[in-house]
């Protein structure tokens, strides 16, 4: 009898164990996990999607969980450690997720009317800098080294130019690189490129800091503009059943056709709408990363 009690007891915990696994994706112990990419300050995320989650527990009845982690790869890393479930990602932070752990987009943000974005590299005016070519020798902010707006895109731009600063540094977010270049920290930056409104309103990042700087548009200027990148994408987990990307999906086409949907949206992303979405709509940005020689193993460790 001493001998059966340990293997009862092994039984008993195996038992709890498959009782444990039992509980199906979208319950309240194991929510469906959303993360956000942290383009903004996480606070402002944090406090516009609660009605989001709210919305989709009501409409899918599943239950979510969300998380925003520190930087753009983290939100790679979470999917390769089964963390996230879905993520609103950055277009090569889903290129990462994509190649190492077959997540795949399904959606693409829409914002002011388009599905893509661009670019752009900033001077301050006083700075000497006319051209690209300009920045040669000159201190110079990135955003972050996963960012296609921030990073890769001009980065190409510089390549393509010779020009080499003398400095560069890497200020994660993009109201950031332009309050480093306000305040003359840097000469030059990368940012993400909007086009202005009907009303000649800016919508690029300097627009980020206008209340801060009333004047950033007299200080800093737009040297060049990149070529198009496809706007970010909603992306799902690897083998997610059907059913929670269908719902889903269908979820949060509702939700952004609400004016409360909208808003929250629009405070946290500036996005307008959403587009389905495929793989193959990020193969030019594939191509861009081989152009030059970016080494995506490395941002991911």
């Amino acid at each position: 009898m001493k001998k059966l009690f340990p293997f009862g007891m092994v039984v008993m915990a195996l038992l709890f164990a498959s009782c444990v696994k039992e509980d199906k994706l979208g319950t309240t112990n194991n929510p469906v996990k959303l993360y956000f990419t942290p383009s903004v300050d996480s606070d402002t995320i944090a406090s516009n999607s609660d009605h989001f989650i709210k919305f989709l527990e009501q409409e899918t009845g599943f239950a979510f969980k969300t998380g925003i982690p520190t930087n753009y790869v983290a939100v790679v890393e979470a999917f390769g450690s089964s963390r996230a479930d879905i993520g609103v990602m950055n277009s090569f932070g889903y290129i990462m997720a994509n190649n190492k752990y077959g997540a795949e987009a399904k959606l693409k943000v829409i914002r002011y009317g388009e599905d893509h974005y661009r670019g752009q590299i900033i001077a301050h005016v006083d700075s000497g800098i006319k051209t690209v070519k300009d920045i040669n020798g000159k201190k110079f902010a990135y955003t972050d080294p996963s960012s296609t707006s921030g990073f890769m895109f001009p980065k190409k731009i510089l390549n393509d130019n010779a020009a080499e600063p003398s400095n560069t540094t890497f200020a994660i977010k993009h109201d950031n690189v332009v309050t480093m270049i306000y305040q003359r920290q840097v000469d030059a930056g990368a940012t993400y490129y909007s086009p202005p409104s009907k009303d000649g309103q800016i919508r690029d990042a300097r627009a980020r800091v206008k209340t801060q700087f009333p004047d950033v548009e007299e200080k800093i200027k737009i040297v060049e503009i990149t070529e198009a990148i496809p706007n970010d994408p909603f992306v799902f987990r690897k083998d997610l059943p059907t059913e929670v990307v269908t719902k889903f999906i269908a979820a949060v086409k509702k939700y952004l056709t609400t004016e409360k949907g909208q808003e929250i949206f629009k405070n946290i992303y500036s996005v307008e709408g959403v587009v389905d979405a495929t793989d193959a709509d990020y193969n030019g940005l594939r191509d861009m990363i081989k152009s030059i020689n970016l080494d995506t193993e490395k941002l991911i460790k």
